[in-house]
């Protein structure tokens, strides 16, 4: 059995244009969400890697679950994954 590995290179670049898509800078919606500006900074510019907690708070941003969201991103021209 062969497991394909899930690539996940661009996954910040997504979460900044999703973020962007949704017309809220990254100060606001860092607030708005709890997140400190400079963490969700680093993973929008792929230099830190996503914590799950970061990545629920993110997803929730968006008004999805965690799982919903990383689903739409592998579908996405983003992930390299089809």
């Amino acid at each position: 059995m062969i497991i394909e590995e899930m690539q996940y290179d661009d996954f910040g670049k997504y979460i900044k244009e999703q973020r962007k898509k949704s017309g809220k800078t990254l100060n606001g919606f860092a607030f708005e969400k709890d997140i400190e500006p400079v963490v969700l900074s680093r993973v929008e510019n792929q230099k830190q890697d996503i914590k799950l907690n970061v990545l629920i708070k993110i997803a929730k941003g968006f008004g999805k679950t965690a799982g919903e969201f990383l689903t739409e991103y592998e579908k996405s021209d983003f992930s390299g994954i089809k």
